[in-house]
């Protein structure tokens, strides 16, 4: 197990969270979510923060860049 000083952990992990701001395909309103490119292509489901509907977030990525990001009404 490595064990990183706590400085170095924040830097590696803020390296890769990319704010982006996205309209939640229920309410319309513009939110920011997170997203986390290291852990690579993914997908997920976070609630919007205005109207607390579910919304299934994809995320393109590849070497800790997003490529694409999607946001659909999860179901």
């Amino acid at each position: 197990m490595v064990r990183y000083p706590p400085a170095a952990l924040t830097a590696h992990v803020h390296r890769y969270l990319t704010e982006h701001d996205i309209a939640c395909p229920f309410c319309g309103e513009t939110i920011t979510i997170l997203v986390d490119a290291s852990a690579g292509s993914q997908q997920y489901i976070e609630d919007c923060q205005v109207c607390c509907r579910p919304m299934q977030v994809t995320v393109e990525a590849d070497d800790g860049e997003v490529e694409s990001l999607g946001i659909d009404g999860a179901s």
